[in-house]
């Protein structure tokens, strides 16, 4: 298999743009060699530029629940771009994606759109601050919640809970109000309450998908949404790669917890930029104009966007049972190359909710980013080596999510599992 065009692309890439990619997990760092220049997708495959041909397990991170170039999707884009691009006024297209919304989650009552899910999140934290008229957060370490500063922290020294800026440009100031707990650990949740009386909200996945698929126990959660209670402190729960993914009533109807705020994004664009935010009617009442908490965006509400997010959500909803199918095909997939794994020696632990499944090369099971970090990295980066050249597109990080769409068949889940079979003996 050639990726010489890719290689070449990416050399030019490097002069014009930051480490030759826009968003720094697609430069294949933590895997080695060149990452890939797409040309195209089609239904379950990818197409890059030297004309290879991949099983696609990343679907763009999780929107393209129907694949890529869902009919239905793209006559909606098309249709909205002959009406134009963007209108900076308001459109029956964001009150009817709105609507689909609210119909979808008991938790939310009204909600905003955004353009991205760091966004999204970012707004939502404002929001509980304004609402709470607290400064202090709590957030998990391992779970990402977007670039925005006050969330780009890693854990401080010693037994210290608030974190400190994990990269350059992020000014301690910015930092110094996020408090760090654990997942799945609500003893450290406690001590962020012991170290803090000003805290305005807890921003959790409650699937994370960004320490790889590590989903929350819904005891831990339940005791989370009971302390959160008794410190009138709000919950935000973080869907922006889980919602309609892990289920289609979001975490809370899998956990039998309800946040106050959730975010989201992805699914909600049906492969076009978006995120929202939403919740109780009595806290979105205090986002401007309605109320004194300001948030803006020119390209919010985007006509492109919400007719593509409007077609996703419509057909989702026609076709409920539709996540039940993915689950098992999730489920066979993340088995049977388990299986594969197990008879060469390597152990695998696995893990699906929805669309969404995930796989550590670990000896223990994962609770934690702590766990995950133990996992072996340079099996993974041979295993997506191996599989990539076996024509099998996986997530570039072993601290990512992998993703099942309607296009990806029964077929491809044996043909896969197979692969892994060859893939594992050659690096065993």
């Amino acid at each position: 298999m050639s990726t010489e065009a890719s290689k070449k692309a990416f050399q030019e890439a490097q002069e014009l743009i930051p480490g030759g990619v826009d968003s720094p997990v697609r430069a294949f760092s933590s895997v080695g060699g060149t990452p890939l220049f797409i040309e195209k997708g089609e239904g379950g495959y990818l197409f890059d530029i030297d004309g290879n041909k991949y099983v696609d397990y990343v679907q763009s991170w999780g929107p393209l629940l129907f694949g890529h170039r869902d009919e239905t999707i793209e006559n909606a884009v098309i249709d909205a771009v002959k009406h134009g691009l963007s209108f900076g006024a308001p459109t029956l297209a964001e009150t009817q994606l709105a609507k689909l919304v609210t119909q979808f989650f008991d938790s939310i009552e009204k909600v905003r759109f955004v353009s991205s899910g760091t966004e999204a999140v970012m707004s939502a934290i404002r929001l509980a601050r304004g609402f709470t008229g607290r400064d202090d957060i709590v957030k998990f370490t391992g779970c990402y919640h977007g670039h925005s500063d006050s969330l780009l922290v890693q854990a401080g020294s010693g037994a210290a809970t608030f974190g400190n800026p994990s990269s350059p440009g992020v000014p301690a100031d910015f930092t110094k109000h996020t408090l760090l707990a654990e997942y799945n650990n609500i003893e450290s949740v406690k001590q962020c309450f012991v170290d803090s009386k000003d805290i305005a909200c807890v921003i959790i996945e409650p699937i994370a998908g960004n320490m790889g698929l590590v989903p929350a126990d819904k005891e831990f959660l339940h005791q989370l949404r009971q302390l959160c209670d008794e410190h009138n402190t709000l919950l935000i729960f973080d869907e922006v790669m889980s919602g309609f993914r892990g289920s289609l009533h979001g975490a809370e109807s899998i956990t039998g917890v309800k946040p106050d705020l959730v975010t989201l994004g992805k699914v909600i664009g049906g492969g076009m930029p978006v995120g929202a935010f939403g919740g109780r009617r009595e806290i979105m009442a205090y986002l401007s104009p309605e109320g004194p908490v300001y948030q803006a965006g020119t390209l919010s509400g985007n006509p492109v966007a919400m007719a593509a997010g409007y077609a996703a959500l419509t057909k989702l909803k026609q076709n409920a049972k539709v996540l039940d199918v993915l689950n098992a095909r999730a489920v066979r997939l993340v088995k049977g190359m388990q299986a594969a794994a197990k008879e060469e020696g390597i152990t695998m632990q696995i893990d699906t909710r929805g669309s969404m499944f995930g796989f550590f090369f670990n000896e223990k099971p994962v609770k934690n980013f702590q766990d995950a970090t133990e996992s072996d990295a340079e099996l993974f980066a041979k295993f997506h080596a191996g599989m990539l050249s076996e024509g099998f597109y996986f997530a570039c990080s072993l601290y990512e999510t992998g993703f099942i769409s309607t296009a990806t068949t029964d077929a491809m889940i044996e043909e896969t599992i197979e692969a892994s079979k060859r893939v594992f003996k050659a690096i065993s």
